[in-house]
């Protein structure tokens, strides 16, 4: 990649001077000697290989996974053994980081010791290479660039855990800085390369975001004397916070190309370009200020892509070809550096020409080559490791930018200060000329050749153009030609069909013709026979007809006879048919009669059935409402448990203080006497005589020994103090412990109130369909249902009630068992603190009648002592029973306030259950209500079908009768008034031929 001072320009403007100052970061003169690099022969190009995990579409197909990745030995192997292909390639790299990789991992590992080069003054590169889809915007930005979170990246000084490579380069940056405490100066700038042409993603403002992509102006990639190349009209953006940065990589983000496709939702369509400049402050040891100069460039490479793979059409079939064009570029860049080639096509794409000097120039460089393990994308899998496994033989040569003074920056300063002026000027005048001439003329002449190019380019779309209009009429003439072709082929094909079907049918017919004919011939044949045999039989029935003629006469006489019979069967038939037609004309109208009255009564219950629906379903509802304000009731009973817990703590903390306060007093009180009286007596044994220092020597023991026992009485204090403490951490455990129980069985109640709601609902609506079909019977069937569901829940509410009673009395018998023990405890602290005082009033008995002797002696010169003793006496007595009995008053004050406490929880649970046996009784007359209506609509249900049944019976009687007299009627006319022919001797028989 190029120096900064070719990279840095500012907007419409020239070159900054402060950038093109040779001291300050020409890389092309020599640098200081010292800061070359130790590797004069060059140094090769880190190359890193990331390997993403498989997403959900790839796990759906579950197809194989080609790539396996070995971190420790920094391999990579590509293995596939099919019958069509088998693949077994392996490749080494500078670091190899697996699917399971984490960005922290991954940035410590790989990016940051090139960070460090780069505060240390290089210029350095790092870019991500790969297929589309594989991570490079994950590893370069992370998730949380789109996700607009980049200002809670940190979190208890933590980044966010899918933080990519930039937003954690930004921040070592600046946690180095401010450790060093340096003075520094940071820009960064961002830009894209869409369509081989650049944009500056920062100067997008919110107007220009809604302009149409054609009208944006891109930037001019130029080169200056040296052959070094910047960006005109770029802008740098001063920075001084991480956050700063942050919010400028997510305006840049947001304004970059994206698009779906189906290898990436969000699928980069251009190269994006992130750059970081740095000036530090330096100080020499004679004194010397200098400024050290670094710069990181973060590339964000768009991945190559297959468009018959990614679905890629119009627009994005052509923003996939520049950027296969520009990759396709790098690859031959990649290929010529190491294969030492005498010509380098750099210029060949602008971004190989923005990266010329990262590749094989004096920049330090790191690639990252994404990969993906699934087999759908082998090919670019292993275009992608055989590139970069190439791109590891490029050697750099790095050095470090040249260090320049302060007052060497200063002047640039001023030069590029008189530069902007006159740009200023120029602008101010208006003369049509808004730029300095030189300026002018330079992009006058740019702008002839551009034009010149821009009428070859004409001239040669002008070519194409008529080429392709006359490829385009060929193709027309070809086409309609095909077309006429093809229209006359299905005519033919139609006129071949038909022959075919005229040809089968006269073979058909004349199969049927040949058929006939025989036929005929076999007919004819036999006629002939039959002719002769019918002249036979001819004069066999002319004999038999003479005979006939005496027999008809009495045929005649039988025939009368039958016809007359056949008449009177046809009367008698013809009544019973009117008569059946009455009978049954009788039975249609009563059975339609039926038939209606059944169907009223099916209306009205009907009616009377969803009239029962509705009212149960406004007591299911109201039912609803009871529990839910059982729920709200719990609820509300839950956080009345809470504040007395809070109270409790409160006074126990309270008497805790109050309790350290009076120790403190007390000690403090009686340290002040202790000195105040061993002063008083030091003053006056100091005039006394030998017998004087030994009743010193006596005191001094007996104080001795009071200040044991008020050490003493000191620690069995700290000991109260922590019986008191474990006390009432006791009691907040079983606190804990109580609303924990209560919470639980509160859950409880609640899902088996949800599970009775879910079943009565379920059930009902099985009623509502079974219902039509089965009504008397499924009623009872739900009834039983019913009681045995309720019946179950009650059954589970009472046993859950009945359980988080006994678990709240066995809390609070643990409660009253820990106070109880607390009283216990503080009576015999009580008990010993008595015995104590009665030891110490022992003690000083013996000692006063010990030192009578000696204070009749010097009576004289100790009675002051004798006073004053007696009143530190009554002191210290005053003071032990003041601390006692504020001891006493602050433990009565904490049991009162716990007994209040307790009589509190107490009440309280006394009216949640009360209340909940309430809202028990209250759901139990809900559901006996339902089963009243219930057993309501049966009657009804009942009173309506009864009389349906006996209206059944009763047609089924008359239906039972009316088909007995109709079967009898006709019984009586077809057996004994329906007469037949019977057979007579008088009848003629056929005779026998």
């Amino acid at each position: 990649m190029d120096t900064p001072k070719s990279y840095h320009q500012r907007r419409g403007s020239t070159p900054s001077p402060l950038l093109m100052s040779q001291t300050l970061w020409s890389s092309t003169e020599k640098p200081c000697r010292g800061l070359r690099s130790d590797d004069e022969k060059g140094v090769n190009v880190k190359v890193v290989l990331r390997c993403r995990p498989p997403n959900e579409d790839e796990m759906k197909v579950k197809g194989p996974l080609v790539i396996s990745c070995n971190e420790l030995k920094q391999e990579v192997a590509a293995t596939l053994n099919t019958a069509i292909k088998q693949i077994n390639k392996s490749f080494l790299f500078d670091k190899v980081c697996g699917p399971s990789s984490q960005q922290k991992d991954f940035y410590d590992q790989s990016v940051a010791p090139l960070v460090n080069e780069a505060l240390e003054g290089y210029t350095c590169t790092i870019f991500a290479y790969g297929q589309t889809g594989t991570g490079k915007t994950y590893t370069m930005e992370g998730e949380a660039v789109k996700e607009k979170i980049l200002s809670d990246f940190l979190f208890n000084g933590e980044f966010h855990k899918n933080a990519g490579v930039i937003p954690r380069a930004v921040q070592q940056i600046f946690d180095i800085l401010e450790s060093q405490k340096a003075e520094y100066s940071m820009k960064v700038a961002y830009i894209e390369i869409y369509n081989e042409e650049i944009t500056d993603l920062l100067s997008l403002d919110e107007e220009s975001k809604s302009i149409d992509e054609k009208t944006r102006k891109p930037l001019a990639l130029m080169e200056d004397g040296k052959g070094a190349v910047f960006i005109r009209g770029l802008e740098e953006v001063t920075v001084s916070t991480a956050d700063e940065i942050y919010k400028i990589l997510e305006k840049g983000s947001a304004n970059k190309h994206t698009a779906e496709t189906l290898l990436n939702k969000q699928s980069n369509r251009s190269h994006s370009i992130f750059s970081i400049t740095l000036h530090v402050k330096e100080c020499t040891h004679e004194g010397l200020e200098l400024i050290k100069c670094g710069k990181l460039n973060l590339v964000d490479l768009a991945g190559s892509e297959n468009i018959l793979r990614s679905g890629a059409k119009e627009g994005r079939a052509r923003e996939a070809g520049e950027i296969n064009k520009s990759l396709l570029t790098l690859g031959r860049i990649i290929n010529a550096l190491v294969d030492h080639s005498g010509h380098v096509p750099y210029r060949d794409s602008k971004l190989t020409r923005f990266l010329r000097d990262s590749l094989g120039g004096k920049t330090k460089t790191c690639i990252i080559a994404t990969v993906s393990p699934s087999i759908q994308c082998l090919e670019e899998t292993l275009s992608t490791l055989e590139y970069a496994n190439r791109a590891k033989q490029i050697k750099n040569r790095p050095e470090v930018n040249q260090k320049v003074t302060k007052s060497a920056l200063i002047k640039d300063l001023y030069v590029e200060m008189d530069s902007l002026k006159q740009e200023l000027h120029a602008t101010r005048e208006k003369n049509g000329i808004y730029i300095p001439q030189d300026r002018y003329l330079s992009e006058e002449a740019a702008q002839k050749a551009l034009v010149e190019k821009l009428k070859f380019k004409e001239f040669d779309l002008e070519s194409k153009n008529k080429k392709l209009i006359e490829l385009q009429d060929l193709y027309d003439y070809q086409r309609q030609l095909t077309a006429d072709l093809t229209e006359q082929l299905e005519r033919t094909r139609r006129e071949l069909k038909n022959a075919e079907q005229a040809f089968n049918d006269l073979e058909t017919k004349y199969t049927r013709a040949k058929e006939t004919i025989q036929e005929k011939d076999y007919l004819v044949s036999d006629l002939i026979k039959s002719e002769k045999a019918m002249t036979d039989k001819a004069l066999e029935l002319r004999a038999k007809v003479e005979n006939a003629e005496s027999e008809i006469s009495s045929l005649f006489t039988k025939i009368e006879k039958s016809i007359s019979r056949q008449e009177r069967n046809r009367i008698l038939v013809q009544s019973l048919q009117n008569k059946l037609t009455h009978q049954l004309e009788i039975l249609k109208r009563k059975t339609a009669v039926s038939v209606t009255n059944q169907e009223q009564q099916l209306n009205v219950l009907l009616e009377d059935t969803q009239s029962f629906l509705a009212t149960k379903r406004r007591a299911t509802d109201e039912l609803k409402t009871q529990l839910q304000k059982l729920k709200d009731k719990y609820s509300s009973d839950i956080q009345n448990f809470a504040v007395p817990a809070q109270e409790l703590h409160e006074n126990s903390q309270l008497a805790f203080r109050e309790v350290n306060s009076e120790e403190s007093k007390h000690s403090s009180s009686f340290m002040d006497l202790v000195g105040k009286i061993s002063t008083d007596v030091n003053a006056i044994l100091n005039g006394l005589q030998g017998n004087i220092r030994e009743l010193e020597v006596k005191i001094n023991a007996f104080v001795r020994q009071e200040q044991q026992y008020q050490t003493r009485r000191y620690q069995e204090i700290q000991i109260t103090s922590e019986v008191l403490l474990n006390f009432f951490k006791t009691l907040n455990t079983y606190i804990s412990k109580l609303r924990l129980m209560d919470e639980k069985s509160q859950s409880i109640n609640d899902q088996q109130l949800c599970t009775l709601e879910e079943k009565f609902e379920e059930l009902a609506a099985s009623e509502e369909r079974q219902l039509i079909k089965k009504v008397a019977e499924l009623i009872s069937a739900s009834n039983s249902k019913k009681k045995r569901l309720v019946q179950t829940a009650v059954d589970g509410l009472r046993e859950c009630s009945s359980i988080k009673t006994r678990n709240l009395n066995a809390e609070f018998s643990n409660i009253q068992g820990c106070a109880n023990s607390a009283y216990d405890d503080w009576t015999s602290y009580i008990g010993s603190k008595e015995a104590h005082h009665i030891e110490d009033s022992t003690r000083l008995e013996f000692w006063k009648s010990n030192l009578a002797g000696n204070i009749d002696c010097c009576l004289a010169e100790s009675e002051g002592v004798e006073d004053r003793w007696r009143n530190a006496q009554e002191l210290l007595l005053c003071q032990e029973t003041r601390t006692i009995n504020s001891i006493d008053c602050i433990m009565k004050s904490a049991m009162e306030s716990n007994g209040k406490i307790s009589t509190q929880l107490s009440s309280t649970v006394t009216s949640i259950l009360e209340e909940t046996a309430i809202s028990r009784r209250n759901l139990i007359s809900a559901i006996e209500s339902l089963q009243k209506l219930d057993r309501n609509e049966c009657e009804k249900i009942y009173s309506i079908i009864h009389p349906c049944v006996e209206d059944m019976k009763q047609m089924k009687d008359s239906h039972s009768s009316e088909v007995s007299e109709i079967a009898e009627n006709a019984g009586k006319v077809l057996t004994d008034e329906y007469k037949v022919d019977e057979p007579s001797s008088s009848t003629l028989r056929k005779k026998k031929s």
